[in-house]
């Protein structure tokens, strides 16, 4: 039942449709519903344009599966960058991540999604038969899982890691540990049992 006043549908609405994303509780989305209307009525004008606009010009990439304007995006398209090497993310937003690093030169494969039953998202849901299509033009040498450290995430690349095997391409994951000027003591035991995993030696 809405706590809201009587006669106040449309906000309930807006409210409802900003629920919808990732996130957003109730009370983030009311407080954003609220924002939005305290604006002038060219934000939301500008701001449902917005919206308008990307999803109608953006769309899948070609090869990596990432949102462009263009058949094939920017990276993609970057003979600077090396075909050979594919580091496989969830989420176009985790490749931003990993160029804001400046540490890889390779190119990506966005799976849109991990593996989990409990949100109805299965393997076909994903974007991995076109990463095996791309696996067998034979350019590819290396695949690099980074999917994030969840039992969705692990379950995600152990499925793929095992799905492409048998081409001979190699198969690595991102290492998870201590993050970099962080202090052991704070650290919890999840975290302190994947660095320990991934000892190296020296």
């Amino acid at each position: 039942m809405s706590s809201l006043p009587p006669n106040l549908n449309a906000l309930e609405n807006l409210i409802d449709e900003l629920k919808q994303l990732p996130g957003i509780g109730v009370k983030t989305a009311t407080r954003l519903a609220y924002f939005i209307l305290r604006q002038p009525e060219d934000f939301a004008h500008s701001l449902g344009e917005s919206i308008q606009v990307a999803r109608a010009t953006l769309h899948s990439c070609t090869q990596c599966c990432n949102f462009t304007e263009q058949p094939i995006c920017t990276i993609c398209s970057n003979a600077n960058r090396s075909d050979e090497i594919v580091c496989v993310v969830e989420e176009p937003s985790d490749i931003l991540a990993f160029e804001r690093s400046r540490h890889f030169q390779g190119k990506y494969h966005v799976l849109h999604g991990v593996i989990s039953p409990l949100d109805g998202m299965d393997e076909s849901k994903l974007k991995i038969q076109r990463l095996q299509e791309r696996l067998r033009e034979g350019v590819i040498k290396e695949v690099i899982l980074a999917t994030n450290p969840t039992v969705e995430g692990d379950t995600t690349a152990l499925y793929i890691a095992r799905l492409i095997k048998s081409s001979g391409v190699k198969v690595t994951r991102i290492a998870h540990g201590i993050p970099v000027g962080a202090e052991i003591e704070y650290l919890d035991g999840a975290t302190l049992g994947k660095a320990l995993q991934n000892r190296v030696s020296l």
